[in-house]
């Protein structure tokens, strides 16, 4: 024990200690983790190695609150990387300590604990040196080590200019570099644009992204066979998981999640080449349903923006099938609340709308965002059987949630996987094949064409462009007529004009894209925002990639999703502008401003109540709303809640959140609706820097129900007449 403490008091054991905790262990979880990459491990030594410099000397109590906020970052890198594909952004900063979000994106367990141990270990182990070495003083670093981080850091920054890697950001970067980097590359994107002064640069060709191009040869000679439609959304799958789309891009990954799907595959129409747009659900149903590009960043999701108006939201796909005769029906495994689809669905088009509250068999599991994927399809069986009984022709559209972090699966299945998160992909790929034995069974597969895609893509490590790999399997009456591999760059905002152009139905301007039933000569242009880049293919085989502001890369590319790409040379300057600039006006193609909106998100639904809040997010009783807020603007809100019994009381509260951050608003922590006395609320609050992702959390408990019969929001510019004094309190959402 002695000859243990004399060790641990020797002059160069607090050194030791912190070269271990910041250089030693983070190479060396990199490698256990799998993202081995010079680049990769080039970052962690200079991240390492500019801690050593900073902390050595310096008082424990100072050192330690940096070194808990590295090693919590570390962990979330590990964590969100494990669970959606991607590195942290400094959004996700403040809601990655949140108990409430860790709890339901991992199920209260972490994907990699040895992470977090191996680093408290180290901590203690450099916490005991300080302790036992608290009478000597240490001795000072030669000044050659303060030049270490700088050589460190210049290398990985010329070699990722000279010949940078397109692998996955975490494979290339230490978080805390990573976010450095990007501050470096946003200071000097202000520089350019300072000494460029008022210059004005044109806008940049648009019609290849937002026009409707049906000039292709149809794979059709006449209009389709089927009756009905049915399109089936799988939460988070990525392209990579179908079989034939593996082999057509020659793609290296080579596990086969999903066997069933993929054998189904070799009976209809893959299209290898799918673009998925965005992250988030809502998003991707909007870009597949009404034909446009959602937001390229965090701005009000347009589905949201869709609710302020009465026109454009007659182009989406239900719209038009309802006008030509189709009954249109959505139902989802989980509530519809979250993301307002309870709003958004029926102004899109749906005469029915359903979520968690139609179905009446048990889950076969314990799964926090709703039906499993068992208990879904078997329900969607039913669903369909109900529909076949109708004269009309139908459209329905199906969503799953079962591979949702956290990955919920049956024992047999995480017995026989590697993670969870395959086993619930496996669970999923049996309950999607029973789904379709089952239709085919009944028939439905003569007369329906069936569309199997995703929402978007929860990525997978080490695969190129996975966040954005999408996938489209259409099985349809005529499939001997249609190619088992569809040629061509296609995505979700080419669904609906396909759809329409399979019946030869008279397809809107307002859509955009292609059809997939037709063989185009040409290339064409097309975007995606995922994983935090933003890439634009120009349909000439140039692929550019903005991974930090305006810092873009080009790389030769035949197609969008390819296994490897050629490096063409950095895009900075009128280049780098013009995608950003692209990706600015495809994000105002419904608003062109977010300002004079009112957003209504209130309705008559009565809402039960539960006997206490379980969720900010899931419990909303008004849906989250990503809202975005202009720099310099004023928002007011107004709202009313009713208590729908007479002998029951409410408990109201109201959160706010920017980026999943809690927001004060100066409001009460609780407050009571009954049904004598309505809660009402008119406040306001200004908005001196510009916020995105702004959500409204209205949340209750109590033993009945209420009526949320009022939630207005308006941002405007300070000095407008206030609009929502010209607005009756129960009008539905609208443009003022």
């Amino acid at each position: 024990m002695n000859a243990l403490f004399h060790r641990l008091r020797h002059p160069h054991a607090r050194l030791l200690s912190l070269i271990a905790l910041v250089l030693i262990v983070p190479v060396c979880l990199r490698a256990a983790l799998g993202w081995s990459s010079t680049f990769g491990y080039l970052s962690d030594l200079a991240v390492g190695s500019l801690l050593v410099a900073l902390l050595h000397r310096r008082p424990w109590w100072l050192a330690l609150p940096l070194l808990l906020f590295w090693g919590l970052l570390a962990v979330a890198t590990a964590e969100l990387v494990s669970a959606v594909g991607r590195l942290p952004n400094p959004a996700d900063l403040h809601y990655l300590i949140d108990p409430q979000f860790v709890e339901n994106s991992t199920g209260g367990g972490f994907a990699h604990p040895g992470v977090a141990v191996a680093l408290l270990l180290a901590l203690a182990l450099w916490l005991l040196t300080r302790w036992a070495g608290r009478a000597t003083e240490a001795k000072a670093l030669p000044r050659a080590a303060w030049a270490a981080p700088l050589v460190l850091f210049g290398a990985h920054w010329a070699a990722q200019h000279v010949d940078p890697s397109d692998a996955d950001p975490w494979r290339l970067y230490n978080l805390p570099h990573q976010l450095l980097a990007a501050q470096v590359a946003d200071a000097q994107m202000q520089a350019e644009e300072w000494l460029a002064g008022d210059i004005e640069h044109a806008a940049p060709p648009m019609a290849g992204l937002t026009d409707l191009d049906l000039n292709g040869h149809k794979l059709l000679s006449a209009p389709g066979q089927a009756r009905n439609v049915l399109i089936v959304a799988l939460e988070g799958i990525p392209g990579a998981y179908i079989g034939a789309n593996r082999e057509a891009i020659g793609s290296h990954y080579r596990e086969n999640l999903m066997p069933n799907l993929s054998r189904w595959a070799e009976r209809g129409m893959n299209t290898p080449d799918y673009v998925l747009h965005t992250h988030q659900t809502i998003r991707g149903l909007y870009a597949m349903l009404c034909g446009d590009y959602d937001k390229l960043d965090n701005g009000t999701p347009k589905g949201v923006e869709m609710l302020t108006q009465n026109e454009r939201n007659q182009a989406c796909l239900p719209a038009q099938l309802r006008q030509h005769g189709f009954a249109t029906h959505y139902l989802q495994g989980a509530g519809l609340r979250f993301m307002a689809k309870d709003k958004i669905m029926p102004h899109i088009g749906f005469d029915a709308t359903h979520g968690l509250e139609w179905f009446t068999r048990a889950n076969y599991l314990e799964f926090p965002w709703g039906k499993d994927d068992k208990a879904f399809f078997e329900g969607a069986l039913d669903y369909v059987a109900q529909l076949k009984k109708q004269k009309q022709p139908w459209m329905l559209t199906l969503l799953t949630v079962g591979t949702h972090q956290p990955y919920s699966a049956p024992d047999e299945y995480l017995q026989r996987y590697d993670t969870p998160k395959q086993a619930a992909v496996g669970y999923l790929d049996d309950a999607l094949d029973v789904f379709l034995t089952g239709l085919e069974r009944q028939g439905v597969l003569k007369d329906t064409i069936v569309v199997i895609t995703s929402d978007e893509s929860h990525g997978i490590d080490g695969v190129r462009l996975a966040s954005s790999w999408g996938f489209n399997l259409t099985l349809a009456p005529e499939h001997a007529q249609l190619p088992r591999l569809n040629a061509g760059v296609y995505g979700h905002v080419d669904l609906s004009a396909s759809i329409l152009d399979y019946f030869d139905l008279p397809v809107p301007a307002a859509l955009s894209g292609r059809s997939l039933f037709r063989d185009y000569d040409t290339g064409r242009e097309i975007m995606s925002f995922t994983n935090g880049k933003l890439r634009y293919h120009n349909g000439q085989g140039v692929l550019t990639e903005c991974d930090m502001p305006r810092r873009c890369r080009d790389y030769a590319s035949a197609g969008f999703i390819a296994d490897s790409a050629t490096f063409k040379g950095n895009a900075s300057g009128q280049s780098a502008r013009q995608i950003a600039a692209r990706a600015t006006a495809l994000d105002l193609s419904l608003l062109r401003s977010p300002l004079n909106q009112r957003y209504q998100f209130g309705s008559s639904n009565v809402i039960p109540l539960q006997a206490q809040i379980k969720d900010d997010w899931a419990d909303n009783l008004i849906g989250a709303q990503y809202l975005e807020m202009p720099k310099g603007s004023h928002t007011r809100v107004r709202l009313t809640v009713r208590s729908v019994d007479p002998a029951q009381a409410a408990f109201i509260q109201l959160k706010a959140k920017e980026m999943e951050q809690d927001v004060q608003l100066g409001l009460p922590t609780e407050m009571v609706a009954t049904a004598d006395q309505p809660l009402e609320m008119d406040f306001s609050f200004d908005n001196p820097l510009a916020r995105k992702a702004f959500s409204f959390h209205l949340l209750g408990y109590g033993a009945g129900a209420v009526e949320v019969s009022d939630f207005s929001v308006i941002t405007e510019l300070p000095g407008q007449d206030d609009l929502l004094d010209d607005v009756p309190a129960d009008d539905t959402a609208q443009s003022s």
